[in-house]
């Protein structure tokens, strides 16, 4: 953390925060910009906006400024998650539903990671992402279950790799709207629909809009293992497996075939009242332990919703 610096800015022409940038390479674009939103610069003794196009001669005070190597996540011990596998290389957690897995700026606390690193405080370290800290995977805020954490490099190198080879076995619980009679496997082109601020995935034959991303193609597997009623509406609980890992991959998915995950408002489902996150579970994962090169499986209890 750079803190209550002065200096003069000769040169005229350019903007604050690419002038800060360019004095101090140890920070970052980012985080000059957050500084001047924050008023923590002055020229010539008032705060300034980023934009500001320098003259030259002014005077800059830098009252903080944080560097690349203040972008970590931040411990915080209010969190509560549920440790279910640990080891010298690797952890297991049950992430509870309404919970992100990780931060989105090194400020932000309440989420899985900041109460990992404020336990396991070598993770915060691990990764090539700092605000994942050592995090494998993700799985979204309002979905419940497994998320693996790497506590070593090398740990985080070779379940990387693994991922990235698709060579992970991941397993879902899903509940659905409705009855279902028997599996299938989809297989999707996916995209962000372009016309929406928010993130939500389109098969890209139903696009309405140009889109400029490129397609990425999900493959997921489901099969029925139960039928419960609630009032007068069935429902089926799914075992869902995915060979893929693509943003909503199963959410979408099961909606574009006429399967609505339980609470799932944004694809679709009907709002349950007083629950928290949709009705997505991540069960079980089995790889090959970066270790001891043995095949493992680590799975998570059934949440209350999928015991029928």
């Amino acid at each position: 953390m750079l803190e209550n610096i002065e200096f003069t800015q000769n040169e005229g022409g350019v903007r604050l925060d690419a002038a800060l940038f360019a004095r101090y390479p140890t920070s970052t674009r980012a985080f000059c910009r957050e500084a001047c939103a924050g008023g923590q610069v002055l020229v010539n003794g008032r705060p300034a906006i980023k934009g500001l196009k320098l003259r030259g001669g002014e005077s800059i005070r830098i009252v903080a400024l944080a560097e690349e190597r203040d972008n970590r996540v931040l411990p915080d011990p209010a969190v509560r998650a549920r440790c279910i596998f640990e080891d010298d290389s690797l952890l297991a957690y049950d992430k509870p539903a309404g919970m992100p897995v990780q931060p989105l700026s090194r400020k932000e606390t309440g989420t899985l990671m900041n109460g990992v690193v404020a336990r396991h405080p070598e993770c915060a370290e691990v990764g090539d992402q700092p605000l994942m800290a050592g995090a494998l995977h993700r799985i979204d805020a309002d979905t419940s279950g497994l998320v693996l954490v790497a506590r070593t490099a090398a740990a985080f190198a070779d379940l990387r790799a693994q991922f990235a080879e698709q060579s992970v076995a991941k397993t879902y619980l899903a509940l659905v709207e409705g009855a279902v009679a028997a599996g299938c496997t989809l297989e999707n082109d996916l995209v962000h629909d372009p016309t929406l601020p928010f993130c939500r995935m389109i098969d890209i034959s139903r696009a309405r809009a140009k889109v400029r991303t490129a397609p990425m193609h999900a493959v997921t597997r489901f099969q029925p293992i139960g039928i419960t009623s609630c009032g007068n509406e069935q429902r089926t609980l799914l075992e869902v497996t995915i060979f893929t890992g693509v943003t909503h991959q199963i959410r979408a998915q099961l909606a574009f075939a006429g399967m609505h995950i339980v609470n799932d408002r944004l694809y679709g489902g009907f709002a349950v009242e007083n629950q928290t996150g949709h009705c997505l579970h991540a069960l079980a994962a089995g790889f090959r332990h970066p270790v001891s090169g043995e095949r493992a499986e680590i799975r998570t209890p059934y949440p209350s919703w999928a015991r029928i």
